[in-house]
């Protein structure tokens, strides 16, 4: 008999399945979208590209950018009362309309 996965994705909500995932791979020109230093971005987790992708509770939240750390971004993102440092590769961040 084979346990139970224990992993940080195992209790989370049913936030990234509410709405049908696209198959195959995403664009490749997300990857070179580039964002500079205080523009808003919304996370949104593309679960084809595991790299870079923030914990699933900040799944559909909008953060304003910090920094850049390699080739992922410092993302400041409020969750309740608190504001959180986030760091999130391109692929899973879109500019904020």
């Amino acid at each position: 008999m084979g346990r139970t996965s224990r992993g940080p994705r195992r209790r989370t909500r049913k936030k990234l399945q509410k709405r049908a995932r696209e198959r195959g791979l995403s664009p490749i020109t997300r990857r070179f979208v580039e964002y500079a230093e205080g523009d808003l971005a919304d996370i949104v987790i593309d679960s084809s590209i595991q790299r870079g992708q923030p914990h699933p509770r900040f799944h559909g939240l909008t953060g304003r950018i910090l920094a850049r750390r390699g080739r992922a971004y410092l993302v400041r993102v409020k969750t309740g009362n608190k504001f959180k440092q986030v760091i999130v590769r391109p692929e899973h961040l879109r500019k904020s309309r």
